[in-house]
């Protein structure tokens, strides 16, 4: 019997965990009950439709990432939510446009996804618009760390949500979204952070937006907004800017990698709510201190190499205060 765990690796390895959260454009979420296969859509509960759909969106390399979610494995087999969470399109964007939608048979499920994916009219549930969604994983058939601390973890978090009376934030079990050695791990929406090595004191932190914010040191995963060669550097504007930096836009200008990933350079536009903003141009070089050798998962056969960066060479470009739509025109996004 294998007894490694990943996560425990990581842990005593001390690895640093930014630069881990993946970047999609869009995340479709799914309500399916338990149990959940290895592979997640391979599940008793989903029909064909769908697993025809998500095939067509992998050929077709749309920046997609559909996962399942459950709060009650034995409750609404039929009866389903789908939850849409859309990068918003502006230039200066800190968050994810959601759609919601609950529907009375699982063969409905797909019909709605297309539409969304062809651009057409939806009906959608705006009831809570300002809704908070938490993901943890504890998709323990496709890594046993996802057990092991997911699901510990997941009923600490509700239980935390529940004692604090914050009555508009929703927390989820959900299938497999990467970084298994980082379990428990989450990610919270609209904001499209990713989170792991939780525990109750960091989670609670992050929930309320206040306290000691270097507890993200350890805990921070990165921005899905953004590339994840550079979320280092957004690490770095966090602890600048304290819980304030949660509430402004950023607009990615330039990013270059060189060849074998040991140098990046970029340039940010960053949006202020007081409508001010400023460039932060900065150099991130491999830091081979950080850079780790380590299984990814449980069930790795072999050690893989996850680079890690140092911010190098940052600096800022003050502009005068004007209107988020002048900066919309006179900033060109990476696509």
């Amino acid at each position: 019997m294998n007894k490694f765990f990943c996560s425990s690796a990581c842990r005593e390895a001390d690895e640093d965990i930014i630069g881990s959260g993946t970047n999609y454009s869009v995340y479709v979420l799914i309500e399916c009950p338990y149990p959940w296969k290895h592979n997640a859509f391979e599940s008793r509960f989903l029909p064909k439709n769908l697993e025809m759909l998500m095939a067509k969106v992998k050929r077709d390399k749309l920046s997609l990432r559909f996962l399942l979610i459950t709060q009650n494995q034995n409750y609404r087999q039929n009866n389903r939510k789908i939850l849409i969470y859309e990068k918003n399109k502006s230039s200066f964007i800190n968050s994810y446009k959601k759609y919601e939608f609950d529907v009375d048979h699982p063969e409905k499920i797909a019909p709605i996804i297309q539409k969304y994916l062809a651009g057409d009219n939806l009906d959608t549930n705006t009831q809570n618009p300002q809704i908070r969604d938490l993901l943890v994983c504890t998709h323990g058939s496709h890594d046993k760390c996802c057990a092991k601390y997911g699901n510990p973890f997941y009923a600490e978090a509700k239980k935390t949500i529940s004692e604090l009376g914050l009555k508009n934030t929703r927390i989820w079990k959900t299938s497999h979204f990467g970084g298994h050695r980082f379990a428990p791990t989450m990610i919270s929406f609209p904001d499209g952070r990713y989170y792991g090595l939780l525990n109750r004191e960091s989670f609670q932190t992050i929930l309320l937006q206040a306290g000691n914010i270097k507890l993200l040191s350890q805990v921070y995963r990165g921005w899905s907004i953004l590339p994840t060669s550079i979320q280092v550097l957004e690490r770095e504007l966090i602890f600048r800017h304290g819980w304030e930096w949660f509430e402004y836009k950023i607009n990615l200008l330039h990013l270059d990698i060189n060849f074998d990933k040991t140098l990046v350079q970029t340039q940010l536009a960053v949006l202020k709510p007081d409508g001010y903003q400023y460039i932060c141009q900065a150099k991130l070089v491999k830091d081979e201190s950080k850079t780790i050798y380590i299984k990814g998962s449980c069930d790795a056969s072999h050690e893989s190499e996850f680079i890690k960066y140092v911010v190098s060479n940052l600096s800022f470009i003050i502009e005068k205060k004007t209107s988020e739509k002048m900066l919309i025109s006179s900033h060109k996004k990476v696509s």
